[in-house]
């Protein structure tokens, strides 16, 4: 079975609004969890994407703390996650605690988001 599509881990309402609605725009599922322990809920009850776009910081359980309950879950470690965030931490800093992810900058640059998801559901589409 492929994977269904993208999980958008984001907060800000305005943001979910607008990538949400252009992904769709795109042909793509898109699943939204406002922290990372709705979309912990959310992978568990089933839904696979084929990436996940995550918030660093957010209310509940942010980006960091997500990640970490990612990795130890042998069912959703593989799950490719593009890093989205406003905040000025070095790529180096992220990849040291996050592991091999993407990382683009708010505001969001969709063309390059479109670019990573496109890989990474060719990626996907290729080990299944």
């Amino acid at each position: 079975m492929s994977p269904a599509g993208v999980l958008l881990v984001e907060d800000d309402v305005a943001i979910v609004n607008s990538l949400g609605e252009a992904l769709r725009d795109e042909g793509l599922e898109v699943a939204v969890a406002e922290n990372g322990r709705e979309a912990l809920e959310i992978l568990r009850s089933g839904f696979r994407p084929f990436a996940i776009v995550l918030d660093l910081m957010m209310p509940v359980m942010d980006g960091w703390d997500f990640r970490y309950e990612q990795l130890r879950d042998p069912a959703l470690r593989a799950i490719p996650v593009v890093i989205i965030t406003a905040t000025g931490f070095s790529a180096d800093t992220i990849r040291a605690q996050f592991g091999n992810v993407d990382l683009l900058s708010k505001p969001v640059p969709y063309p390059e988001l479109l670019d990573l998801l496109d890989r990474a559901r060719a990626a996907g589409s290729t080990a299944a």
